[in-house]
């Protein structure tokens, strides 16, 4: 049912995004400005910001799904991508904003000395920025096809173009305001229906998430499938097949629809288990996802370490006034980033009891946007809820495509075509936007935290062993750092080709290729270190310098540095 609430909606967030981003084009008049906000943020509006940017579709829409679909294992995902700040805390912020670098491939040159090394990390800062942007734009469409019935590509399209005119224009003093105003809007926008829902779930008795024979349908329910489908029966259950209206029984076993196949189900019948999915009895009992142990602690690396190695998050650090504002900003962005991810898990337990269809068509992404209506009705309460959860939707993608946005035409603005003047900048934001966007119609059916879990391997498997060592050990060289992202960020970069491409593998190859943080992430800090050692030789002769310009207080340094 089309929601006549959530197009106003979204078209009101999208206009208060175009507003705010204007008034930062006022402010915005040299390169410095598009790049990092003359670095004057401080530390509350860049924690907003940070956390506005960073809390993308995966946050929104990708944890609720995968919580419904897959079950406590999911968690890592929340858990990993809030402690993530952590480390960047203890390790990367002050650090970085103390190296006076612009992009990362500034800070690659400053610290190794090396041209060779800058080009390579502009390689794979534009890598991680468009894979980051894919599933951004993949959640714009997903939401107008699910509120409005509107073709996929529409608001693929819609959130690619705004987000590329504010960055052209206003670079990062645009976004930073956006960016802010965008993160309080998520975070109501999640909060209050939430509220309704668990009122509304006491209310009725707190229907039980997982019965010991498996979720049950609350009320007759039609799932369409869109592809063909293979569901386990565990009970005899009677369901009508359209066009027929002639009750069919379905008994114990396995059963296959076609694609196009409407198949009723009446209430308190069991649901089915969807073949490839975990079985819905053992949804609280760690251990059900396929790869076992190997890829939950793959999924730790890649999201804990994966924060550290983020273009968009660590540019954010360039914009503050110091290294201790740096660190200011990642206190407060922790706790932002915490809070806001309770809410997402919750609309993933309750999917269980009032959105089982999700689970069988696949479509569980969509969690967050249909729950209002599917608990509450579709009457004025549930279409307004739904609404809200919409713009709060749009506004998820609107602010982390932004930030991904002015990494990417940063980097193509002072590495590809040109030297980073103010057009560089804004052809790089344009061509930055294209790719993505053309990526986001070829991958629409990955789900969207899967993709963004890649991106996080990737940049865990490069740039967070770069900063480790290029921060904290003197002995890193410019071959050793090459050596180390080629193989281990190329190694990650390989396995999402692979998964985008549709090879899946079997057993244990699917396992690596599906999560490769567990592999990547120790082989790169393996091989920088190896290859280092090696050639300890071209360990450049300021190293001394730079370091004490790395981890000097600024009060303490020389007026030289």
């Amino acid at each position: 049912m089309v929601n006549p609430y959530a197009l106003p909606a979204v078209l009101a967030v999208t206009a208060v995004t175009v507003v705010i981003g204007a008034y930062g084009l006022r402010l915005a008049r040299s390169t410095s400005d598009l790049l990092v906000a003359s670095r004057t943020v401080s530390p509350r509006w860049n924690a907003a910001a940070i956390s506005g940017e960073y809390l993308s579709a995966a946050s929104f829409l990708g944890v609720a799904g995968l919580v419904l679909k897959e079950g406590v294992d999911m968690l890592w995902y929340p858990v990993g991508f809030a402690a993530g700040y952590l480390a960047l805390l203890l390790f990367v912020a002050a650090p970085l904003r103390r190296s006076g670098a612009f992009t990362l491939p500034d800070f690659c040159e400053l610290r190794l000395g090396s041209t060779r090394m800058r080009k390579l990390s502009a390689v794979f800062v534009i890598f991680i920025g468009w894979l980051y942007l894919v599933p951004q734009f993949q959640g714009a469409g997903l939401t107008l096809q699910t509120v409005m019935g509107w073709p996929y590509y529409v608001g693929s399209l819609l959130v690619a173009a705004v987000v590329t005119g504010n960055v052209a224009l206003g670079g990062m003093r645009s976004i930073t305001f956006v960016q802010a105003f965008q993160y309080w809007l998520k975070l109501t926008a999640l909060a209050v229906p939430v509220i309704f829902l668990l009122l509304h779930w006491q209310a009725q008795g707190r229907p039980e998430v997982t019965p010991p024979t498996g979720n049950t349908f609350l009320a007759t329910t039609t799932v369409h499938f869109d592809a063909p489908a293979v569901l386990t029966v565990t009970t005899p259950t009677t369901v009508t097949v359209a066009p027929s209206s002639t009750p069919r029984l379905l008994q114990p076993g396995k059963h296959t629809f076609a694609a196009g196949s409407d198949v009723t189900f009446p209430a308190g019948a069991t649901v089915p288990q969807v073949s490839g999915t975990p079985d819905a009895t053992g949804w609280l009992h760690p251990g059900t996802v396929p790869g076992g142990l190997f890829a939950t602690y793959s999924l730790i690396f890649a999201t804990f370490l994966g924060t550290m190695g983020l273009p968009h998050v660590l540019v954010r650090f360039y914009t503050n006034p110091d290294g201790a504002a740096a660190r200011r900003t990642t206190l407060v962005v922790l706790g932002l980033v915490g809070l806001f991810y309770l809410f997402p898990t919750l609309y993933g337990v309750l999917g269980r009891v009032y959105a089982p269809a999700l689970m069988l068509t696949g479509d569980t992404d969509a969690v967050v946007l249909v729950l209002p209506g599917l608990a509450l009705g579709h009457g004025l309460a549930g279409q307004l809820l739904g609404a809200l959860v919409a713009a709060g939707g749009f506004a998820a993608f609107l602010s982390s495509s932004s930030g991904l946005l002015t990494s990417v035409a940063g980097v193509f603005s002072t590495d590809v075509l040109g030297r980073g003047s103010v057009v560089d900048f804004r052809r790089g934001a344009l061509i930055g936007g294209l790719v993505p966007f053309i990526l986001s119609l070829t991958v629409a059916a990955l789900d969207v935290s899967m993709v963004v879990g890649l991106a996080f391997a990737v940049a865990a498997s490069s740039f967070c062993p770069l900063l480790v060592l290029g921060i904290w050990w003197r002995g890193l060289t410019d071959v050793g750092a090459m050596a180390g992202i080629l193989v281990g960020g190329g190694g990650a970069a390989v396995a999402v080709l692979l998964t985008f491409l549709g090879y899946t593998g079997d057993g244990l190859l699917a396992t690596l290729l599906h999560y490769p943080g567990a592999w990547t992430v120790p082989l790169a800090f393996t091989v920088m270190v190896g290859v280092s050692l090696a050639t300890r030789r071209r360990v450049p002769s300021t190293v001394g310098l730079t370091m004490l310009r790395l981890h000097a207080p600024e009060a303490l340094r020389p007026r030289a540095l």
